[in-house]
């Protein structure tokens, strides 16, 4: 992959998408992970009105340090972007006292971390006449659809969503994103007990790139290794079990003898 070609054309994508909107730039959600790293920094790039938000909720003082930090860095390089810190643990400890004690399992609430962050990241769209720039890469949100839906599925553009996560490692590169986030393992930042990706998926994502690239081939599986078949495994459940995420919704259509 050519690097420095990929970002010059997701920057072009961007600003031309922007500018047809008639909007005046980016709001980012920023994890301290590589995804929302890369998004964020190409985002700034365009040099159009960026804010770079991170939103606490519970969150481990590393990864909280690791937004920071690079907040920091665009901060320095772009006199376009502004870092805003919205710790949210208060409004969430407000969902946990108002919803029932019963429904209140450890996914559900991850989710719903997830979803009052989608609604911090619009009202300050909405106010500052912004685009959410969604920071899901392509084994995410079309291979095993690790991601919430209206959480951080909720976006108005995908500018990695057409990339692997070792593609979106290469930006990072090109771009000159700092070094705790390109070494931090990845991590959806919903758990308190501080859980990787890899170790909810149980596959780590070059083996789902493997396992993507494989099922779109058709490849034959008599000449996999138990490894592999058990990646391939994991990547078709995870696939079929979150297709409704990756297919738009479903619409019952009338037909029209029952309209007439």
């Amino acid at each position: 992959m050519k690097a420095a070609h990929v970002v010059d054309h997701i920057l072009g994508w961007l600003a031309q998408y922007c500018d047809t909107a008639n909007l005046k730039g980016f709001v980012v959600g920023v994890s301290g992970g590589i995804d929302s790293a890369v998004t964020s920094t190409l985002c700034a790039r365009t040099g159009k009105t960026t804010l770079l938000l991170n939103m606490p909720i519970y969150q481990a003082a590393h990864q909280i340090d690791l937004a920071r930090q690079h907040i920091e860095w665009i901060e320095d390089r772009f006199n376009n972007a502004k870092g805003v810190h919205v710790d949210l643990t208060p409004a969430f400890q407000s969902i946990e006292q108002t919803l029932p004690d019963a429904i209140q399992d450890g996914l559900t609430m991850a989710n719903s971390r997830s979803r009052l962050r989608m609604m911090t990241l619009y009202a300050f769209a909405t106010h500052h006449r912004l685009l959410v720039a969604g920071t899901g890469n392509k084994v995410e949100d079309f291979g095993v659809g690790f991601y919430t839906k209206y959480g951080d599925g909720g976006v108005d553009l995908s500018p990695i969503a057409d990339l692997t996560k070792s593609e979106v490692y290469a930006l990072g590169h090109e771009l000159g994103v700092i070094d705790g986030i390109m070494q931090a393992p990845p991590t959806d930042g919903l758990w308190e007990d501080n859980r990787t990706d890899e170790g909810q998926i149980g596959a780590s994502y070059p083996e789902l790139e493997w396992a993507m690239q494989f099922s779109e081939k058709n490849g034959h599986e008599s000449s996999l290794d138990a490894r592999q078949k058990e990646v391939l495994a994991i990547y078709r459940r995870f696939n079929q079990v979150n297709r409704h995420k990756m297919e738009p919704i479903p619409v019952c259509r009338i037909p029209g003898s029952l309209k007439g």
